[in-house]
């Protein structure tokens, strides 16, 4: 019988959990006993070339991806040479990306034709920038999924358990709000971004309630 696989996102902003939980459904499928890859874009050198790791320190080995290269044979290429890698990725019944907000929108087609091919992806990235934009592909993935997560932080400003902290916010050096404008591009952690409300964001940035 010839089965469909399936397109799952995880998104939301800074320090929501992403990567953790990505990392944990990869480990019940490595469990479970499935073959499984996980790519990350060559853009993200926070934790070395070869690994993607949580806030929480948690850690998987990962292939890079040069954004502009997703496609099938470019998959192949970052796992390595020859048949041996062909082979690697055939038996791989879950593909995972982390950080696909980074990725050109040739992941938005390359997701669909794995899922043709009988392959489960995942991938979690940013669903908004810190400017309150949507983020790169990640629109047009959510769209297509056939499961979409939104997690969400507490808000670093406010602290409310009770309010959702879907915005990212970006520091400047002294930690204080940079402006809600700049490089969408500047890759960090703690230190660099924060997670907060819409409410904090709105005044951290002296932006009108309208914005």
């Amino acid at each position: 019988m010839y089965t469909v696989g399936r397109v799952e996102v995880i998104t939301g902003g800074m320090f929501s959990g992403k990567t953790e939980e990505l990392l944990s459904r990869l480990e019940r499928v490595a469990i479970a006993g499935v073959p499984y890859l996980l790519f990350k874009p060559t853009v993200d050198t926070r934790c070395g070339m070869e690994e993607v790791a949580t806030h929480k320190g948690w850690k998987a080995q990962a292939h890079c991806l040069r954004p502009g290269s997703e496609t099938v044979m470019g998959l192949i290429a970052a796992i390595g040479d020859g048949s041996e890698a062909e082979g690697t990725f055939s038996k791989a019944g879950v593909i995972a990306f982390d950080e696909g907000n980074f990725f050109s929108q040739l992941i938005v087609s390359l997701c669909e034709e794995l899922a043709l091919m009988s392959k489960r992806v995942i991938v979690a990235g940013l669903d908004m920038t810190f400017t309150g934009e949507p983020f790169g592909s990640m629109p047009l993935l959510m769209a297509i999924a056939h499961r979409v997560d939104k997690l969400h932080a507490v808000c670093a400003r406010c602290g409310d358990p009770e309010v959702e902290a879907t915005y990212s916010l970006r520091l400047l050096g002294d930690g204080s709000s940079a402006p809600s404008t700049g490089p969408v591009i500047e890759i960090g952690g703690k230190g660099k971004y924060e997670a907060v409300c819409g409410l904090c964001r709105v005044k951290a940035y002296g932006l009108s309630l309208k914005n």
